[in-house]
């Protein structure tokens, strides 16, 4: 078994070269900065953008608080504790390092934006470990994840070339739901998994859209504003996931209960159609004289 951990993070490990090998540098552009709405409010610049981020700073403190009072979300294992922890914190520092960015949006700046979200990433996916795979790789791998994604940023910042915090950030947008639907889960409640990365998915869509969006609204809000609020609805399903969730008994991934579900749907609408099935009989017509 720790052959297999070794070659797995070998062969991770390999494929991340061969990648920075074989694919250009992507630097950051200097448009990313310019937001559809710049609009100043009460003194702050780019009012919107800013405190949009409050419900991450709300929503981090809330679950970590939750993590470590009277241990509220029932965490059985020591690694779920630190993993969930290092996510709340991630989130609850985006509420303030993005604050930041968005009061003067520059790539300096930037960096505070991001470092927070990669912690956010790299936790989830540590947490996926544990409960889907194994609770002891899950745990080891908290680190070298979270060190990975501060490298990411480092290397970016050095460099100017985001092709590590790409992976970081977009390789747990396709593992995550993958591992939701296809491995068997620890918990009830796996459901809140697809609906987190459904509304990330829209986050992005509307980050994209920022001037459109903006444009749509005749300048009443921008897509990056919406974005923010989107992506804070993330931690507050898995926060509600937490809260809801109990040991599930019987451990049987997404997939196939959707597959039994689907097949006694089937099942009971036959039965449905074999109900209002008839039978005719052949009844003799008595003659007049």
């Amino acid at each position: 078994m720790r052959k297999r951990t070794v070659y797995a993070w070998g062969v991770a490990l390999i494929c991340f070269i061969v990648l920075m090998i074989v694919t250009p540098a992507i630097p950051q552009s200097e448009e990313y900065h310019d937001f559809a709405d710049q609009r100043k409010f009460f003194g702050i610049p780019n009012t919107l953008n800013v405190v949009s981020n409050f419900p991450f700073l709300v929503i981090g403190i809330v679950g970590l608080v939750l993590c470590f009072h009277g241990n509220y979300f029932n965490l059985r294992l020591q690694g779920e504790l630190w993993g969930w922890a290092c996510f709340f914190i991630g989130v609850a520092a985006v509420g303030v390092g993005s604050s930041y960015y968005h009061l003067e949006p520059n790539d300096a700046r930037l960096v505070w934006d991001r470092l927070p979200m990669t912690i956010a990433f790299t936790s989830i996916i540590a947490i996926f470990i544990i409960e889907r795979i194994d609770e002891h790789k899950g745990t080891v791998s908290l680190i070298p994840l979270l060190l990975a994604g501060v490298v990411s940023i480092l290397y970016w910042s050095f460099f100017d070339d985001l092709r590590p915090y790409a992976l970081v950030q977009f390789v747990p947008c396709i593992a995550i739901p993958l591992m939701a639907i296809l491995l068997p889960p620890m918990y009830t409640h796996s459901t809140y998994w697809l609906w987190a990365a459904g509304f990330y998915l829209l986050a992005k869509v509307e980050e994209a859209m920022d001037k459109p969006i903006y444009r749509w609204t005749h300048h009443i809000v921008s897509g990056h504003t919406l974005k923010h609020l989107c992506a804070a609805t993330v931690p507050v399903f898995l926060t509600l996931m937490l809260a809801k969730r109990t040991i599930e008994t019987e451990r049987v991934s997404l997939l196939k209960t959707w597959r039994i579900r689907w097949t006694r749907r089937k099942e009971n609408d036959s039965k449905v159609v074999e109900s209002y099935e008839c039978t005719y009989t052949s009844v003799p017509v008595a003659e007049s004289s």
